[in-house]
């Protein structure tokens, strides 16, 4: 079964009249319980479960201690390009918006790159905007190559590709991938992507698991809070890590749960989603899935990434950009609007004062069999 046929045969088992009938009895016993089920997961994201927080954070924090420790991995994103062949509308580079567009040289994305090494990261994570026209599969491996002088791990943001493709970038030195689902509802999945190739709803969904198949090392995948009711969009998207993890355990997935910020455009978001729903979200995704790897990137203000370091989190972004060429002054306009400016440095020290530890290189990279791409072994570093 594909994560698609599952995903529609929950969507029937599981109605949102259904999880509005949780009582507080039924959260008692799931938080008496070590594993989790999906219908038990689903009530933690119940209203009932509010009423529970603090029960839930000293149980997600002993479950992140034991399986991750107090490490931290910090990252932080390049952006390539922002040109885009879709209409999501609820996105600054969506193709209709009268933007800066501008996309780097690869001698501009290493020298961008060695700005970004030179704060001490070596977590790259890649992005443009959704064009194969722009910045086709032989302009990412180009861009790879280079920066690999640099970073330990390389990963990429970009238009989902086909298995095969993966497994060029794979060769290339491209190690992780994140793909978000933005939305699982289908029906407002559909409404928010009138055109473009990401209107196919089901291509996107099966991204992460191609990656996976091609040998990707580590996969991030999420919703994007704010474009449909937060409880079942976290819940899909926790199934969907599920599922991942039990056919490819070999791969670390991840799951992050930004929430929308303002960007260049007048989309309104309909289902806003407050700092206690987003800390409900991350308890219940660490206590249903305790090996799951959870992102906070720097959408979320500093003081709430602060607050949730020992809660579930397990990756943080540092010194971040969304604008193309935004660490070499080049004129873009951003993705959207960052809420933490700290440096790396500033990051750091933050984790330290918390008793957590700053990961910058999490594992040794070492080249295959004839050199044919990279492997990892995981380790601290």
């Amino acid at each position: 079964m594909s994560f698609y046929e599952q995903l529609t045969r929950c969507r029937e088992q599981y109605s949102p009249d259904w999880v509005r009938k949780v009582r507080r009895q039924d959260v008692e016993k799931v938080l008496a319980r070590d594993r989790l089920s999906e219908r038990d997961f689903l009530i933690l994201l119940s209203e009932a479960a509010e009423e529970y927080l603090e029960e839930m954070a000293v149980k997600a924090r002993a479950l992140t201690w034991r399986h991750f420790g107090r490490a931290i991995l910090l990252y932080t994103p390049l952006y390539l390009a922002n040109y885009c062949e879709n209409r999501c509308l609820y996105c600054s580079f969506q193709a209709a918006n009268k933007i800066r567009r501008r996309k780097l040289t690869p001698e501009e994305a290493e020298a961008e790159g060695r700005q970004i090494a030179a704060t001490g990261l070596r977590h790259l994570l890649l992005l443009t905007g959704e064009s194969r026209r722009h910045t086709p599969v032989s302009y990412l491996r180009e861009c790879v190559a280079l920066l690999s002088k640099y970073f330990a791990s390389i990963g990429i943001e970009v238009y989902p590709l086909t298995r095969e493709e993966y497994s060029l970038l794979i060769e290339s030195g491209v190690d992780s991938m994140t793909v978000y689902q933005e939305v699982y509802d289908p029906d407002i999945y559909r409404e928010l992507h009138p055109k473009g190739p990401k209107r196919d709803y089901r291509f996107r969904l099966e991204t992460p698991e191609r990656a996976c198949q091609a040998g990707m090392w580590s996969v991030n995948i999420g919703p994007l809070l704010g474009l449909g009711p937060w409880p079942e969009e976290v819940f899909w998207a926790g199934l969907h890590a599920a599922y991942l993890q039990e056919r490819y355990p070999d791969v670390e997935i991840s799951i992050s749960l930004p929430r929308l910020q303002p960007f260049i455009g007048n989309f309104v978001c309909r289902y806003p989603v407050s700092d206690l729903r987003l800390v409900q979200a991350l308890l219940a995704l660490r206590l249903y899935q305790p090996r799951l790897g959870i992102t906070i990137s720097t959408r979320e203000r500093a003081e709430l990434r602060d607050n949730l370091v020992g809660l579930g989190v397990t990756k943080m972004s540092a010194g971040s950009s969304t604008r193309v060429g935004g660490r070499l002054q080049q004129d873009s306009d951003e993705q959207f609007a960052l809420a933490d400016h700290r440096s790396v440095e500033e990051i750091r020290q933050m984790l330290y004062r918390k008793g957590y530890q700053p990961v910058f290189k999490d594992w040794h990279p070492l080249r295959g069999k004839e050199g044919s791409g990279w492997k990892g072994a995981q380790g601290r570093s």
